[in-house]
């Protein structure tokens, strides 16, 4: 596993698709900003092999329902 340490809107390139950007830094939370393609599953490691996992809104964007706001600006370059 590779370990990195960022301060907040830092941000992590996975190849050329895929952009995480530390969106926020609490005591104990860190919000994350993942940019994939569309056809990259998406999942917090608790939805992996549960039911809920398979709905189609929820593994093609990774949230369920219409996207988040991005209230910060943060997004491609």
């Amino acid at each position: 596993m590779l370990v990195l340490s960022r301060k907040a809107l830092q941000q992590i390139r996975i190849g050329e698709d895929i952009r995480l950007t530390i969106v926020k830094v609490d005591r104990n939370q860190v919000r994350i900003g993942i940019e994939a393609p569309a056809g990259i599953p998406i999942l917090r490691e608790e939805l992996v092999g549960k039911d809920r996992a398979t709905e189609p809104d929820v593994v093609a964007t990774g949230h369920q329902g219409k996207p988040p706001s991005n209230p910060q600006g943060i997004g491609p370059r």
